[in-house]
């Protein structure tokens, strides 16, 4: 257990090899992407997804750009970063690690005289956040695993562990963390719908690393809360906003407000990357709208009527209301968050 299980992103001479998400769990399949396009196409269709892991592989997609770009001066390859950067983060616009990670980037980058400089802190930036967000991953899933009992049954919902992240998860790196301190935990997985990324990874993760898991349909958690089947529910985030308010994948929210029903604590673990103080409130953040085809079809096989239209709203909001903590690798924020949160990232800015 003390392994990281999965490494979604290897870079290697000069290009990034990605695993292909989609083609999960059939069968396992590397992309090699040697351009900034390839890494822009690979966040929008989700081969690569899940809050950290695409910020992890926006900075690999601005060193392919530093690598491809213009070398003639420092300006000219600088606005060409800044096209590039812009282009990643348009691609989903509710996890706001996309434009964490290209901030960061670019920084380093302005702050390097030349373009050959530039290039080498380009790629040596986008390495320090892979290694980052896997060392933060551990320290949130060890502070988490002291949350759950001695033995629990764990609802999570989406995929929110290594394949989400540069490696080890963040709702699932809880998981392992208390597995690791010898607690007794048992996962359900929900499907999630629309494209049935609980299904196909997280189980398929779960699964691999030998963790005690079932899937659920959607459908079935309150049911299975009301029955006593659940312990507790742990979820990760792409965006939180400054008073609380988590963008989660669709149907986190539903889970939250059965959980308070049946008296059940809801978790949320994710990242320090992943707070956005900037906004007040969950209803600021942008939720990201899918094609419909998503909710047509699976596996490209239309399951709807002809010509019946579908809306996919990517993400949904969960009030901070019915949070009960947000574990982060700083620490667990409990109400009231808009304390808690910004007392975190003053620790991260102190010890910047």
């Amino acid at each position: 257990m003390d392994q990281i299980p999965l490494t979604p992103m290897v870079w290697a001479d000069g290009r990034l090899r990605l695993l292909d998400q989609t083609r999960l769990p059939q069968e396992e399949v590397w992309l090699t992407l040697a351009g900034c396009r390839d890494v822009v196409e690979a966040i929008a269709s989700m081969r690569v997804r899940g809050a950290p892991a695409i910020g992890v592989a926006a900075g690999y997609g601005l060193a392919l750009a530093a690598l491809a770009g213009d070398a003639s001066g420092h300006r000219a390859l600088m606005t060409q970063l800044r096209a590039a950067a812009a282009e990643l983060c348009a691609t989903r616009p509710t996890a706001v690690n996309l434009s964490w990670a290209t901030t960061r980037i670019l920084e380093a980058a302005e702050a390097a005289a030349t373009p050959a400089a530039i290039r080498l802190a380009v790629l040596a930036e986008a390495q320090r956040i892979q290694e980052d967000d896997i060392q933060a991953n551990r320290r949130l899933g060890r502070l988490g695993a002291e949350l759950l009992p001695q033995r629990a049954t764990v609802l999570t919902h989406c995929n929110a562990g290594a394949l989400a992240t540069a490696g080890y998860g963040t709702a699932l790196g809880v998981v392992r963390a208390a597995l690791k301190a010898g607690k007794q935990i048992r996962v359900l997985a929900s499907e999630t719908r629309p494209q049935l990324q609980g299904a196909r990874l997280t189980a398929w993760e779960l699964a691999r690393d030998g963790i005690d898991c079932t899937l659920i349909v959607d459908s079935a958690c309150g049911a299975l809360m009301r029955r006593g089947d659940i312990d507790v529910v742990v979820v990760g985030a792409d965006r939180i906003a400054a008073n609380g308010d988590t963008a989660n994948k669709i149907g986190t929210y539903q889970l939250a407000v059965l959980a308070k029903e049946h008296g059940l604590p809801l978790y949320v673990a994710a990242p320090v990357s992943t707070l956005d103080l900037s906004l007040a409130n969950g209803d600021q953040i942008p939720i990201e709208e899918r094609p419909p085809e998503e909710v047509t079809a699976i596996d490209g096989r239309r399951i709807a009527p002809e010509g019946v239209d579908a809306l996919n709203p990517a993400f949904d909001i969960t009030p901070q209301r019915l949070i009960r903590a947000i574990i982060t690798e700083r620490g667990v924020a409990r109400p009231p968050y808009e304390q808690s949160l910004r007392a975190l990232t003053e620790r991260v800015e102190a010890r910047a």
